[in-house]
């Protein structure tokens, strides 16, 4: 049923409409939920939805089960994952040849299909139902948990679950002032780095004298590892639509503005479809509901580059101009986008809003902190049994993300670090898992919330070469305009490059703590004087580690290349001759069923023998 050119006109319109999509939803219950989130898709998962489709018609099944191509699921490791509704059996894995029998087994004769279910990777014990599973056993999963039902490229599917009903009751109940006292009893903030609180960045707005104001969602995720605002959009746009469009009634704003990374095309075509359903709708445009609120969004395509990330510098690019940050005062709320006030919010902020107006802050409050309110999504990474993408209540501890949510450490290793906040953020050891994930505790070990991206590292990782990537990944992205940023995140990698060659003294080692502190103290916007924050993290929790590579001249993780050697045990070598025929270097030598040798001086280090040999006889020391 089609209604896009609803043109909706009052509130009992929209009632009548929701209604009508409710009933019909119920009426079809039975439905096939495919992963259409980017990940998925890279493993298949369009082809898997085209041959659902495709059978669901040669069977006659079309018109009595529903398909839907959903956001994501949250397995990332196991997918494609598709869902058989109404039961709620997931499969994992999914490939194009498994349609039919999912379809004729399960979908029609309610049959389980074993081999496609997840399989917990550490007990092995199998799971029917998503519910079950301990993945998502300790989520809380208010923003993404209808990606398992809504198909994020239809407004009917969105309203049928309650969509833009916060924005009707906002439109024709509250004033902004009370929408801004709503989101000041949460005490929600921000998802995208500082957590400065949402409602009073909005009151500061709604305050200021303007003819004209802005709101922007800021939807530029640089931090590597992260992918928790693409997801949303991919998944659930209009939830963030909602959100912004609430914003700007708060507000008082005409326009919205959604800045999003051109890195990003299947979450920019999901957010302009969003856009103009929302318009066709009438729930966009001139007299929205007919409640003199007039309000329209644009998309602008940002070129990529992490400063952007920064408030004035985003400005600056959806202006047209390079994306460099400028001094502060005067704050956006002052002048912002085009010189007049504006917000920027990220898009779990966002995405936010309508639940807390449709349930109420005291309801919003249940979950948390005292301080830090609702659920937060990561984006759960690295050397991890199920990376993915999780949403739990905030101050839940690091130790239940990674072991009971992320099934622990690959492999069977050991445990080393977490990184949380992104290059800004910090590297927290093992002593400190059972800390809170909420914005004051992460502060005070010296990292940070910032937008969500949770890299797990284990006993294979040199946390000297993580510093080394970090700044690596910072120098390239400085915007150049600060003399301390610039030269200074270029002076430390220098200084940690010597560190993981073996060429470092204690001396190198003072000086570049004492500049990482001058880095810290003398750029001008948040993300320069949080470039030193891969030097500070791992220097407070694995000093050890630098210590080895200076005076020892070793890495103990046998990662920095310069300071390991490849040898080979005479004992345990078959003379198989497979280490030989790869070895880039021709390095090793030896003759057929006898042991080989490598020779040090043709050595690269590359670690193909490491991987190659059967019998374990190739050592890094």
């Amino acid at each position: 049923m089609s209604v896009i050119n609803a043109g909706l006109k009052t509130r009992g319109d929209f009632s009548k409409l929701q209604e009508q999509l409710k009933k019909s939803r119920q009426d079809k219950s039975s439905y096939i939920a495919v992963c259409g989130d980017t990940g998925c898709t890279v493993w298949g998962s369009k082809k898997v939805k085209n041959i659902v489709q495709d059978y669901l018609e040669k069977k006659g099944l079309g018109q009595k089960v529903g398909l839907k191509f959903t956001g994501c699921l949250g397995l990332c490791e196991s997918g494609p994952d598709v869902m058989v509704f109404p039961q709620g059996i997931i499969y994992q894995k999914v490939m194009e040849s498994d349609v039919e029998e999912i379809i004729d087994k399960t979908v029609l004769r309610g049959e389980v299909i074993e081999r496609l279910l997840y399989q917990d990777p550490l007990t092995g014990q199998k799971y029917v139902y998503a519910d079950d599973i301990p993945f998502y056993k300790k989520q809380e999963r208010r923003l993404i948990g209808n990606n398992w039902t809504n198909d994020p490229t239809s407004i009917e599917d969105y309203l049928s679950l309650n969509g833009y009903e916060a924005l009707v009751k906002v439109l024709t109940s509250m004033s902004g002032r009370e929408v801004i006292e709503e989101v000041l009893k949460t005490r929600l903030r921000g998802r995208g780095g500082a957590g400065f609180p949402t409602g009073l960045k909005w009151e500061e707005c709604y305050e200021a004298v303007s003819d004209r104001k802005f709101i922007i969602c800021n939807a530029d995720e640089g931090d590597p590892g992260a992918f928790m605002d693409r997801s949303l959009l991919e998944g659930n746009p209009h939830s963030v639509l909602e959100g912004l469009i609430i914003g700007g009634y708060a507000i008082g704003a005409a326009e919205g503005i959604i800045y999003i990374r051109a890195e990003y095309p299947t979450a920019v075509a999901k957010v302009r479809l969003a856009i103009a359903q929302a318009e066709e709708m009438g729930l966009l445009g001139e007299n929205i509901l007919g409640s003199n609120f007039n309000f329209r969004v644009s998309v602008s395509i940002g070129a990529g580059a992490f400063v952007c990330g920064e408030t004035s510098a985003l400005v600056a690019s959806v202006e047209g101009r390079t994306g460099e940050p400028r001094q502060k005062p005067p704050h956006l709320a002052e002048r912002g986008y085009l010189n007049k006030p504006t917000v920027i919010n990220n898009v779990e902020t966002l995405a936010n809003v309508p639940f807390i107006i449709r349930y109420g802050a005291d309801h919003y409050g249940l979950t948390g902190t005292e301080r830090s309110k609702g659920t937060k999504i990561f984006s759960l990474v690295g050397k991890i049994v199920n990376t993915g993408l999780v949403e739990v209540p905030l101050g839940m501890t690091l130790r239940e993300i990674i072991f009971d949510i992320g099934g622990g450490i690959k492999d069977g290793k050991e445990f080393k670090a977490v990184q949380t906040g992104g290059p800004s953020g910090g590297c927290l050891p093992a002593s400190l898992l059972d800390s809170p994930t909420d914005f004051e505790e992460l502060s005070a070990a010296g990292s940070m919330m910032g937008s969500g991206g949770m890299i797990v590292m284990d006993e294979d990782t040199c946390m000297v070469d993580i510093a080394r990537y970090f700044l690596s990944f910072l120098e390239d992205e400085s915007c150049g305009s600060c003399f301390t940023c610039r030269e200074g995140i270029s002076r430390m990698l220098e200084m940690v490059e010597d560190i993981t060659r073996g060429n470092s003294s204690l001396e190198q080692l003072e000086l570049l703590k004492e500049l990482a502190q001058v880095v810290k103290d003398s750029t001008m916007c948040g993300l320069g004087q949080t470039s030193a924050n891969p030097v500070f993290a791992t220097l407070r929790y694995f000093e050890d580690e630098y210590m080895a590579h200076i005076i020892e001249k070793r890495c103990p993780a046998g990662v920095c290349r310069d300071l390991i050697t490849l040898s080979i045990n005479g004992e345990l070598c078959e003379g198989c001759g497979a280490c030989l025929k790869k070895c880039p270097g021709e390095a090793i030598q030896g003759e057929k069923k006898e042991s080989h040798t490598i020779m040090q001086d043709k050595c690269t280090k590359c670690g193909i023998c490491l991987e190659t040999c059967k019998f374990d006889a190739v050592i890094k020391q």
